[in-house]
């Protein structure tokens, strides 16, 4: 067996156990407004002609059973026991996708599936571009539930190789995404009309895999997501967003687990991540566009997660133009995994910006954070994160507390912000954190406002 395939398999191994949420987190979330009421109404996929054997395009099927349970009232979708070939699936107002234990819906890995175009965001852009797996505009009270697996089916030879990279399948003469991005950021840059910004077919940017865009009373819970194309949960500009009890599996490139992007009132709890890219990533919007836009992301409670491998457990960024405020987050467990070949995952917090990226990033909260595993700098704040057309723009960074931090493996910065002169980071609390084996000391280059509590970096108090 290669090493990936070992690595995929055990992590897989990992999952089961690490998903089980904690004695001490059972019951509801923090806060269940907004959550979504659907009616006792079940509407099967298999009464529109659906058939589970993994091969028959269930596609049709699967957008009747939506149509109909939306026009009834709302209620469930049900997909049943087996394995269901589809394309994507656009929810409508009142429609749960109840996703049945022992069922696995497999969409499509052809691009023309995926057609026409929609209304998306790629990297804090807005632009027509292929439809997600999952998607829905402009709705209210939908969800995706059950004890199913959806699964993206990217890998090496699908979708993966757009990013242009060798370690994805990529190689001399393909397709790859450069061109493209390259066109949609100067879109972006331009102010080009939204309505002109068109990809999709003859074009590779790869879509996220369940993305909720100007939607309410969205509820995503119980299901797994396993070989996503790019980002996994990508809500935009939505409201009163809740992920509860998912379990994110992917190790391909832009597998960022849960994005809420210019998102406001988000619940994310009981979360079990291992991907390859951020855990959870707060954005925005980005450059110029974000700035057009200009609606922030803000109230956003995260809660009980595990995250067993990715860049970093939150990030705020780097995608944050239209502003980042009210982020608390909690009882984070990262932990050691001895029979993954991998390192866990790379900071507990980073807030990263460029220094043209603008916007602004406040109140973010991070405490009770249990990290045996290695980790590279738990708690980061840069400036220097790569790309951006936004010209000499620096964030306003505030109000960042860690409390109760116990990081046992090895970090090289346990805390690490390096900021501009001209724009300091101002009112950072450290309280309570313990780092037990950091190769260097901590480095705060321009903080105004710091108060440090006992802290301890490899048995000394700071």
């Amino acid at each position: 067996m290669t090493d990936p395939a070992r690595r995929r398999l055990l992590r897989l191994g990992v999952l089961t156990a690490a998903a089980v949420p904690l004695a001490s987190t059972t019951g509801a979330a923090a806060d269940d407004r907004g959550r979504p009421y659907f009616p006792d109404a079940w509407f099967p996929v298999t009464d529109h002609g659906a058939v589970g054997d993994g091969t028959t395009d269930c596609t049709a099927a699967v957008r009747a059973a939506v149509r109909a349970c939306h026009t009834a009232g709302g209620g469930h979708v049900l997909v049943p026991p087996g394995r269901w070939a589809t394309g994507p699936i656009h929810l409508l107002s009142g429609v749960d996708l109840h996703v049945a234990e022992g069922a696995t819906v497999l969409f499509s890995t052809d691009p023309a599936a995926y057609l026409p175009v929609v209304r998306t965001r790629w990297q804090g852009i807005e632009v027509y571009n292929y439809s997600p797996m999952v998607y829905a505009h402009g709705q209210h009270g939908i969800g995706v539930t059950g004890r199913g697996v959806l699964d993206a089916q990217a890998d090496d030879t699908h979708w993966w190789p757009w990013k242009g990279s060798g370690k994805y399948g990529w190689k001399p003469g393909m397709p790859n995404e450069f061109a493209d991005w390259a066109t949609l950021e100067q879109w972006g840059a331009q102010g080009v009309a939204v309505r002109d910004r068109v990809l999709g077919a003859g074009h590779f940017l790869r879509p996220s895999f369940v993305q909720p865009h100007s939607c309410e009373n969205v509820l995503i819970e119980g299901v797994t997501l396993r070989n996503s194309a790019f980002w996994n949960i990508h809500p935009v500009l939505s409201r009163n967003v809740t992920v509860r009890d998912v379990r994110v599996e992917c190790e391909g490139p832009n597998s960022d687990g849960c994005d809420p992007d210019s998102c406001e009132n988000v619940t994310i709890e009981r979360v079990t991540f291992a991907v390859h890219d951020d855990c959870i990533a707060v954005k925005s919007g980005r450059d110029e566009d974000g700035w057009r836009v200009g609606v922030p992301s803000r109230h956003i409670r995260i809660q009980d997660c595990v995250h067993l491998s990715g860049g970093a457990a939150v990030a705020i960024g780097s995608e944050m133009s239209g502003g980042v405020s009210d982020v608390v987050a909690r009882r984070l467990r990262l932990p050691l995994d001895p029979g993954l070949d991998e390192a866990s995952v790379a900071s507990v917090l980073n807030v990263k910006s460029t220094p043209a990226r603008g916007g602004y990033v406040r109140d973010v909260r991070v405490t009770d954070v249990d990290a045996p595993a290695w980790t590279y700098v738990p708690f980061e704040v840069t400036f220097q994160y790569a790309g951006g057309t936004g010209g000499d723009r620096p964030a306003e960074v505030s109000g960042l507390t860690a409390e109760r931090w116990s990081v046992r493996g090895h970090c090289e910065y346990p805390v690490r912000v390096r900021a501009p002169a001209d724009a300091p980071v101002d009112g950072v609390r450290l309280d309570r954190l313990t780092f037990a084996d950091a190769a260097q000391d901590m480095l705060l280059q321009s903080v105004t406002d710091l108060s440090l509590r006992h802290v301890t970096v490899n048995g000394r108090a700071q």
